[in-house]
């Protein structure tokens, strides 16, 4: 049986062969994972479709191939014909992000005690293997990397990094989206004085509310009386799909890369649960844990860039299908000039929105951040919408 490279999520066409967990004459169980890919959105698993015996891996690591290929070959049976020492050994359960930082750390899976459900490895698991090391290895290890480091500039070689994985995969995607939509950006500053205030009132009572979902949920809002900015351009049949639903991507920034899981029916849901849902999928996105659920769907995108410090703008690029990305800025504390000419000190926050000019005309964007900006500056209109 031939194990092929499968779509594992929304408009996936490619992937990277990131490692292989067997090796020919392996035999492995049914759903025991067989490789790790990796493509612009995600890490994931191919899993082994039959019990049975590794005969050939096809592709070797560290190639990218097409959604189809053929990565290896198996034998449907019991017989092996050669010995394999990993034969008796218990079952494996990690995550992608567990098993890469294993590897990266030189700890041997087989050895840890998972402290997850059913015995699972977690991360914590791993960082605490390594702390157990020996200090002398510790300090071994450091001396090593010290004079590597210093051989290193001593040389003063050019140094070279890899471009494949996900920074490959979105490498092409930004390309293929500035090249097909022709992207406008709209600029505007808000008034999030209020929005802190009652962030800040909710919080002496207990109730924790990030920024980020007062944002989800007023950008929801606007989304209702803005459908335009909530679908999709089909060229082909010479329609533009309104989505009924809000799912929307929240860009994250990760050790790989940059991903956008998604947010699903943002209209259904209350600040509490916002709050709780973002927390959960960005720490998801983080540790590589994203299902190919997390990243369907999406209909529009959100970037919080504000926490790393972008301050004044950007110019964010469309995530296709989509047809616009709403992007929030650095807080910043200034001096303004209120309705009686007096000079007062807010909170301001700048967004910068890319549209689809073929889909949206400016008139109809800066409608779009007037309402927005209206429901952060007074955040108790927002109770009216609610259901």
């Amino acid at each position: 049986m031939e194990v092929k490279l499968h779509d594992i999520g929304e408009g996936m066409t490619e992937a990277h062969i990131s490692h292989y967990f067997v090796k020919p004459g392996d035999r492995v169980q049914a759903d025991t994972p067989l490789v790790e890919v990796q493509t612009d959105k995600m890490t994931a698993e191919i899993p082994a479709p039959i019990t049975g015996t590794v005969r050939e891996i096809i592709i070797k690591e560290g190639n990218t191939v097409n959604v189809g290929t053929t990565l290896l070959v198996m034998e449907e049976g019991s017989h092996i014909s050669k010995p394999n020492k990993n034969t008796n050994k218990r079952t494996i359960l990690a995550s992608p992000f567990t098993r890469k930082l294993a590897r990266e750390k030189g700890i041997v899976l087989e050895d840890i005690l998972g402290s997850g459900p059913g015995g699972r490895i977690l991360e914590s698991d791993i960082t605490g293997s390594e702390v157990s090391h020996s200090s002398t290895s510790k300090m071994t290890l450091n001396s090593e990397k010290t004079m590597e480091e210093q051989s290193t500039k001593q040389k003063n070689e050019n140094v070279f990094l890899p471009f494949n994985g996900r920074r490959k995969q979105i490498a092409g995607k930004m390309v293929s989206s500035l090249r097909t939509i022709p992207h406008c950006t709209h600029y505007e500053e808000i008034d999030v004085t209020e929005l802190l205030i009652l962030r800040d009132n909710l919080k002496q009572q207990g109730i924790s509310i990030s920024a980020t979902a007062f944002f989800l949920k007023a950008l929801s809002l606007t989304l209702v009386q803005h459908p335009l900015f909530n679908s999709r351009l089909h060229e082909d049949r010479q329609e533009i799909e309104c989505f009924s639903s809000h799912h929307i991507g929240i860009a994250t920034d990760t050790e790989e890369g940059l991903i956008a899981p998604v947010l699903h029916a943002v209209e259904s849901k209350n600040l509490a649960e916002l709050h709780r849902d973002v927390k959960e999928l960005t720490i998801k996105a983080q540790e590589n844990r994203l299902t190919p659920h997390d990243l369907r769907g999406g209909t529009f995108t959100i970037s919080n860039v504000g926490p790393l410090g972008g301050s004044i703008g950007a110019t964010p690029i469309i995530n296709p299908p989509e047809v616009g990305l709403m992007a929030f800025h650095k807080t910043k504390k200034r001096p303004m000039v209120n309705d009686h000419d007096e000079i007062v000190i807010r909170s301001m926050m700048n967004i910068s929105m890319s549209y689809d000019h073929r889909v949206i005309d400016g008139g109809k964007a800066v409608a779009f951040t007037n309402q927005f900006r209206d429901l952060i500056e007074n955040p108790s209109l927002m109770l009216v919408e609610l259901r």
